[in-house]
């Protein structure tokens, strides 16, 4: 499936989103996007899931995994919805594996959560804040100071089909920002810095973040989702795309 450029708009809270991807060198996109308007509370539920290589069955994962975990209500928690995306998974016989990251509107925020190695930032006009933690075994032997290997950042510790619900990563953010969404076909061909000025400057910032991770020489599937917040004040114009090193 390879997810094409596009904008959606949620008319109860005026709020949009907005999707990107290319294939990279793979055979098959096994990224996949959804959303949802929760029919209580009339939010936006939006999913990115990256399926465990390049198979068809990783690509049916994805899909279903992220289609199931946008169904579920917000007041059951974004750990219910990657339970009940699992499930569909387990149940499906053509089904591979796939890591997942859900974002639940919260008040004026977001409650998230997520297994492996898709991200999820917010940007509140200064600042890009990563609040996912990678699932996987270059990030396990960073944080406990190791430096490692370059094959083990693609080495997942979690994924939807094998992690227990005591391993999903939680998040929540009560202020008002915009959401950004990443496969790791993204955010792991650009720095952090890099990725701020792209979303401080780009007018379609899931666009520029992929296109830059392609020129940056990025060979997977890469996907961005970026959610605008129906809370935020309007911003004005903004300058011109700078060129990404």
């Amino acid at each position: 499936m390879h997810v094409q450029p596009k904008m959606h708009v949620q008319p109860n809270l005026s709020s949009t989103w907005h999707t990107a991807g290319f294939l990279g060198t793979r055979t098959i996109n096994a990224d996949a996007v959804a959303s949802h308007i929760d029919d209580v509370t009339g939010g936006l539920v939006v999913a990115l899931a990256d399926g465990v290589g390049d198979l068809r069955s990783s690509a049916r994962a994805a899909l279903l995994a992220a289609t199931t975990a946008v169904a579920v209500p917000v007041a059951d928690g974004p750990g219910a919805a990657l339970l009940a995306a699992q499930r569909a998974v387990h149940a499906d016989p053509t089904a591979g594996d796939c890591v997942l990251v859900v974002a639940q509107p919260f008040g004026v925020g977001y409650r998230i959560a997520w297994v492996g190695d898709v991200r999820a930032y917010s940007w509140d006009g200064q600042a890009l804040r990563q609040l996912t933690h990678d699932h996987t075994v270059a990030q396990y032997f960073r944080d406990r100071g190791t430096v490692p290997s370059p094959a083990m950042e693609h080495q997942v510790l979690t994924s939807v089909r094998t992690a227990p619900a005591t391993k999903f990563g939680l998040a929540s953010l009560s202020i008002p920002t915009r959401l950004i969404l990443t496969s790791d076909g993204v955010h792991k061909p650009l720095p952090h810095e890099a990725m701020t000025e792209i979303v401080r400057y780009a007018g379609d910032p899931a666009t520029a973040l992929v296109d830059a991770a392609r020129e940056a020489g990025g060979t997977d599937n890469a996907t961005a989702v970026v959610v605008d917040n129906a809370f935020l004040p309007p911003t004005g114009p903004q300058p011109l795309l700078p060129a990404v090193a």
